[in-house]
């Protein structure tokens, strides 16, 4: 992916993306939702509950709303280790 990916001044996340894959950490059912860097690695807390796809929903929608980026869920849909595919 060449274009930089820091839209409406949020964390520039070009480092994390590897052969259009993203390696991500959520965090379920938190405070607010909000996209951190921790270790050297991304780590994403989201409102939504892990019930029924709603947390893996969420993550989808951040991903579109706030970088304008088409994801899926390429590995890890029950658990919080996941790997995203970006879409072009």
């Amino acid at each position: 992916m060449n274009k930089d990916i820091n839209v409406n001044n949020h964390m520039n996340i070009n480092n994390y993306i590897i052969n259009n894959l993203i390696k991500i950490k959520v965090v379920p059912n938190s405070k607010k939702t909000e996209l951190k860097e921790e270790n050297n690695r991304l780590k994403l807390h989201l409102q939504a509950v892990p019930d029924k796809g709603k947390a893996n929903q969420a993550l989808v929608k951040f991903f579109k709303k706030e970088y304008n980026l088409n994801v899926e869920i390429k590995s890890g849909k029950t658990s919080r280790e996941k790997i995203l595919k970006i879409w072009e």
